[in-house]
């Protein structure tokens, strides 16, 4: 049922209307005779107070306020892989192309193409039992991704009838029994973003999501369907780490969320993600991936929808089985739209203003992140993984959006400036980043890479560990005050963070490590200190052992191809060893 009332209060984003007693908690609304498009977020008596997602000057008293009976949902269906939405899922190369760049008020299109025919392939026949999830055909979205079309979930019944061809999305594909009558499906659904698409059970996070990047693979690993938080400084490098983990990580679908971000930033990412190549397809990263643009200059409620709206359509990949990876650039900015409403609704603030719900809401955004079985008949397996980023200001992460983020969260990849300026990418800093899937997801590379990957892990992370307090002696009384055993673990240590941690976004070897060859220069790393311990212990010089010619090869192992690694490895070990006979030469029992 539809309600009509009348403005009696505009405050920025904020818009108050009276007569509006048939109206729902967050049903959508049309404001004005612009047909501005707003969401019911609080009610009382006949006055709901709207939060609008678009520029509100220059409206007026007594101007209609029309309830459309609908929450704020997204079409779900074919042509959303590299489309190009903003917070509230308008297609915006479309709505350019009808209205032209300077987009007035009120503008809307539907997100899916109407006219477009889709190829449709059936997987069921009449006389079939479906139920919510099940998939009932196919239609080849892009060149590297099927599009499976699923029976909604509050949908079973009886195939009465399935048709092949070339649909549009609203047109019917297959006609249900449902024992209460027929139902007809199309290619497209409608999902209200603010509900999490229902699964069948959760299951444990125990599957790494490869991402190739050497310092979260070995250090802070993420699993598939685990949650994750960047947070650093202007600066830092978020939006890049964020770009790698999209181009490289283990996930069919990425879905990139810029959430109040810098207008250029955003346009980088635009400009950015169509020329990027799959590496695994050779293709268009874009074939793979759903945009989300809303930027800072735009209203700060439409923020606040375009994480639910980026989440749901991850959801509805997820559905269809697929590993979906969600980048949310950034929650700060989300955070801030809080804030802002929150103050129009006049609700007792929390700490820096933001609302004492703060914590709550994130947590409800990052709890539908998750390793599933989704509905349906059969046993799908699907995830969907959530990695926001966090820009703190001033880098400060004891602020609240940090502090909320962080009792969520099971990653921490702690970005530093000092890092960033040094050219140290990715620059996550080793001491105080953390990963608490590390343990349970170390049984999975012990299988499948090498039985002892987390021994090797945790004495690089010692290592690192000894330097930082040693660097504390250094600083005092010099390098020379310190023992040979203490002087190598500096310069092993030295080894980890320029050859082993630090890597080449752009360089076409170095920028993705397979967990294997990670293994092997993990390996040489410790090898090298291992043996040049042994030497030690008989009296071998450390200036020697520190300048050996080996160490330039350990360094350039990361350029080392994938194919090639086993061979170079062996190779590099012999002249390791070879170099530090050299060095012991008579020296005692060497």
């Amino acid at each position: 049922m539809s309600a009509e009332g009348k403005i009696v209060k505009v405050a920025g984003p904020l818009v108050i209307a009276s007569g509006m007693r048939d109206a729902n908690m967050f049903d959508v609304v049309r404001v004005s005779e612009l047909n501005l498009i707003g969401e019911i977020i609080e009610m009382h008596g006949d006055r709901a107070s709207i939060q609008v997602y678009e520029e509100t000057a220059g409206l007026g008293k007594d101007e209609p306020v029309v309830s459309t009976g609908m929450p704020l949902s997204v079409e779900l269906g074919p042509g959303l892989l590299g489309g190009i939405f903003d917070g509230i899922q308008r297609p915006l190369e479309k709505l350019v192309a009808e209205y032209g760049t300077n987009l007035h008020r009120g503008a809307v299109l539907p997100a899916l193409d109407r006219t477009v025919k889709w190829t449709f392939v059936p997987t069921v026949a009449p006389g079939d039992k479906v139920t919510g999830g099940d998939v009932i055909g196919t239609v080849r979205e892009t060149e590297v991704v099927t599009h499976k079309i699923l029976v909604p979930v509050d949908a079973s019944g009886t195939v009465k009838e399935i048709r092949s061809g070339d649909f549009t999305v609203e047109e019917t594909v297959c006609v249900l029994d449902t024992g209460a009558g027929d139902r007809e499906l199309t290619l497209m659904q409608k999902w209200p973003v603010r509900v999490g698409r229902p699964y069948k059970n959760k299951l444990s996070p125990d599957v790494p999501l490869i991402t190739g990047q050497r310092v979260v693979d070995s250090l802070f690993p993420i699993a598939k369907g685990g949650v994750a938080a960047i947070p650093g400084p202007f600066g830092s490098g978020k939006t890049v780490t964020q770009h790698q983990l999209a181009k490289w990580a283990e996930a069919d679908i990425v879905v990139y969320i810029g959430c109040g971000e810098r207008g250029n930033e955003m346009t980088d990412v635009l400009n950015e993600f169509p020329e990027l190549i799959d590496p695994r397809t050779g293709k268009s990263l874009m074939q793979r991936t759903v945009l989300i643009a809303n930027t800072s200059d735009m209203p700060v409620a439409a923020r606040e929808a375009s994480i639910y709206t980026g989440i749901t359509m991850a959801e509805y990949f997820r559905d269809m089985g697929y590993s979906v990876a969600l980048m949310a650039d950034s929650t700060s900015r989300w955070a801030e739209a809080l804030r802002e409403m929150s103050g129009r609704l006049e609700e007792m603030p929390g700490e820096e203003g933001y609302p004492a719900y703060l914590g709550s809401r994130l947590a409800q955004f990052y709890e539908r992140a998750g390793r599933v079985k989704c509905l349906g008949s059969d046993d799908r397996e699907a995830s969907l993984t959530a990695i926001g980023a966090v820009s703190p200001p001033g880098g400060d992460i004891s602020e609240p959006v940090s502090q909320a983020t962080l009792r969520i969260v099971k990653v921490f990849w702690g970005l530093d400036a000092a890092l960033a300026y040094k050219r140290h990418f990715p620059a996550i800093n080793w001491l105080t980043s953390y990963s608490l899937y590390a343990d349970s997801l170390g049984a999975w590379f012990n299988a499948n890479v090498r039985k002892d990957w987390t021994v090797k892990r945790s004495r690089i992370m010692q290592l690192l560990s000894d330097e930082a307090s040693l660097d504390e002696i250094v600083k005092l009384v010099g390098m020379d005050a310190l023992s040979p055993g203490d002087r190598l673990k500096m310069e092993t240590a030295r080894s980890i963070r320029e050859d082993f941690l630090h890597q080449l976004a752009f360089h076409e070897v170095d920028t993705y490590t397979s967990p294997k060859k990670q293994y092997l220069m993990m390996s040489l790393v410790l090898a090298y200190y291992d043996k040049c311990s042994d030497a030690i212990s008989i009296g071998a010089d450390i200036n020697e052992l520190a300048s050996l010619p080996v160490r330039e090869d350990i360094g350039r192992f990361k350029y080392v191809k994938e194919d090639d690694a086993d061979d170079v490895y062996t190779e590099t070990m012999i002249r390791l060893d070879s170099q530090i006979i050299s060095v012991g030469k008579g020296k005692e029992s060497f």
